[in-house]
């Protein structure tokens, strides 16, 4: 039998254990916020949510939620109805817990400055970066964090890279100033998502509080053309460009260039705004993302509305039928898109590559030729489609909408910023660290930054280039120390049967009723009683069980009792560690002392769902459950 391979734990193992916060990009205490909703703190989950995230909002519609992907709930076996273990169970719907905090304590539902008084007062009981926010907000400084001078910033580009880096350099005693080429603040938030899934008032709101701590965001302003870059550089001390990837990207078919195409971004924008798009009767849609399906479900919406209640109708069209490369399992888009997709009417097709747009004599589209596609990506996950050529189809269409990708504008650094140094296409090179490009004062955010990512990578990206500002003008290095504290938990409790309750599914309209409007919202969002329902399935994994080896007789009484079998107690001589520990062997057991005749308990952090049976059930009390929590302080030196 091969010896069993073990990790020894280090000093990022306990923290590593809070598996949601570590994906978050902005390290948002998710444990923290559905844990409070579990026990009826609404506002106290809100704010524990908001303080690293200016955008909690409309990430609680919209988050591809990268938390819930690490979530240890949906690691575990499941429970059936028996209280057997069967296959993996599901993760905590984080995304939708943050919906509902929001909601009820949050700018949906509360005048502005009483959210703002709220942040200002709020320390959270487990503070990351969310501590940082909430004492900037209530002195200026974190620490020993010295408030800057009130110099101004440009920011170039109103999405959430740039709001997030002017919230927090407003924070940090600056004054940003926002120029916006839209007629709305937001970006693609607001041009690029429909309302169908983020309703315009809550995405005002939102900007409305960032504007409150001083923020001045001016739209309808093309940099370029309304105001040089290089005029933006003389009257500010520095500039951030975040302008997103905004441009439809095309994919050099045959046929591609002409009337009857459309870029997914461009059609998108334009029904954000209302309007009018010549689209025909048929729609193929070109695409396997969530940008493919958010233009395909648009298109839908349209076909369904009444004419004669919107200018923004696409008059005329009958059918969408959406082409993707990959197959279905590989669709890059969310599940639950997918899902939605195909309630709604949208036709699908996978394993398919486009080869041509095909027209006739007078350059008219009449559909689209494919080709099979046998593989999308090799063996290292890398994209390396292979085709079929000798199976192919044409899907018969007039209009065809390209979601394939998408690229940065930059057209505006040819006054004033030939110092910027380009890369491929208009990608900018880029410091990965301080995000400075090759010109002096000039930063990136977003996009820019990382390529085109999730709405929290935009986030985490704008606050960076804020610290990055805060440093190059101020010559303070902004620093941080991560505090962490163990928490003994006598009489720790959970939720009777918590571990056998399903996860509650996101209750939404009727696809019926989604199609009556293009703005119906499709998610209805969690009851008081469904949330804190779903909330109270959290494992809590900052919880954990503690072992104390100097009173442990080796009974085997925690593993017998584990209901999932994440405890094993097995010999020495059948543990293969990842790590030298022979110096710990050595102050544990001897130098000289026989790996056969001693033991050790192993732990599947995957497996523990955190029910202290271990705890109640050792005779000598040799275990305790112990609560890790972390604390991000700041300073500036």
């Amino acid at each position: 039998m091969l010896p069993l391979k073990v990790q020894v734990p280090d000093e990022d193992y306990h923290k590593n254990l809070i598996s949601c916060q570590v994906a978050c990009p902005v390290h948002t205490d998710a444990r923290g916020y559905v844990r409070a909703i579990a026990d009826g703190k609404f506002e106290e989950a809100y704010l524990i949510a908001r303080g690293p995230n200016p955008f909690a909002s409309i990430c609680g519609r919209i988050c591809g939620a990268p938390c819930e992907i690490a979530c240890r709930r949906g690691k575990i076996p499941k429970v059936n109805d028996d209280g057997k273990f069967v296959g993996q169970d599901r993760p905590i719907a984080i995304r939708a817990l943050k919906r509902f905090a929001c909601d009820h304590a949050g700018p949906e539902t509360r005048p502005i400055g009483e959210v703002l008084e709220s942040i200002e007062h709020f320390i959270p009981p487990i503070a990351a970066d969310a501590e940082e926010m909430a004492a900037l907000l209530r002195s200026g400084t974190q620490g020993s964090v010295e408030k800057a001078d009130g110099r101004s910033i440009a920011i170039i580009g109103a999405g959430p890279a740039g709001l997030s880096a002017a919230h927090d350099l407003a924070l940090m005693g600056f004054k940003p100033v926002v120029f916006e080429i839209e007629p709305v603040a937001a970006g693609m938030l607001a041009v690029g998502v429909p309302a169908y899934r983020l309703p315009r008032e809550l995405i005002a709101k939102e900007v409305a509080v960032i504007e409150a701590l001083g923020v001045e965001i001016r739209c309808g302003v093309q940099v370029g053309k309304d105001v040089s870059f290089a005029d933006l550089r003389k009257d500010h001390e520095a500039v951030i460009i975040a302008v997103g990837a905004k441009g439809s990207r095309g994919i050099g078919l045959t046929g591609e260039n002409g009337p009857g195409v459309i870029g997914g971004v461009d059609l998108l924008r334009a029904v954000s705004l209302g309007e009018k798009v010549d689209v025909g009767d048929e729609v193929v849609v070109i695409g396997g993302g969530n940008v493919a399906y958010d233009v395909a479900r648009s298109v839908v919406r349209q076909i369904a509305f009444d004419t004669a209640r919107t200018a923004a109708r696409l008059a005329g069209t009958t059918r969408v039928h959406l082409v993707s490369l990959e197959s279905a399992e590989e669709m890059p888009a969310d599940t639950i898109e997918i899902v939605e997709g195909d309630e709604e009417g949208i036709e699908r097709s996978n394993g398919w590559g486009p080869t041509e747009i095909v027209r006739d004599e007078k350059g008219k589209v009449t559909g689209v030729k494919f080709r099979k596609c046998l593989r999308v990506y090799d063996d290292d996950r890398k994209f390396s489609p292979i085709y079929d050529d000798a199976s192919t189809h044409i899907v018969s269409c007039d209009t065809v909408l390209l979601a394939v990708g998408q690229a940065p504008k930059l057209a505006f650094l040819e006054e004033g910023g030939e110092d910027v140094e380009r890369m491929r296409g208009d990608w900018l090179k880029v410091d990965p660290a301080s995000l400075q490009t090759t010109a002096d004062g000039v930063f990136v955010a977003g996009d820019l930054a990382h390529g085109t990512r999730l709405l929290i990578d935009a986030v985490a990206s704008g606050k960076a280039a804020a610290r990055s500002v805060y440093q190059y003008l101020t010559g303070n290095v902004l620093d941080h120390e991560l505090v962490k504290t163990h928490v003994v938990l006598d009489r720790y409790r959970r939720e009777r049967g918590y571990e056998s309750i399903r996860r509650v599914e996101v209750p939404t309209i009727d696809p019926v009723e989604r199609l009556e409007h293009p703005e119906n919202v499709v998610e209805i969002g969690y009851s008081r009683d469904e949330a804190m329902r779903e909330a109270s399935r959290c494992l809590d994994c900052g919880v954990t069980p503690v072992f104390d080896g100097n009173r442990c007789v080796l009974c085997g009484g925690c593993a017998d009792v584990c209901p999932t079998e994440c405890l094993k107690l097995i010999s020495l001589d059948g543990i293969d560690f990842e790590t030298d520990i022979s110096e710990l062997m050595e102050r544990s057991i001897g130098k000289d002392a026989s790996l056969s005749e001693n033991s050790a308990i192993l732990k599947d952090e995957d497996r523990c769902i955190r029910c202290a049976l271990c705890a109640m059930r050792c005779p000598v009390d040799a275990i305790s459950m112990e609560r890790v929590t972390f604390r991000t302080n700041w300073s500036s030196k």
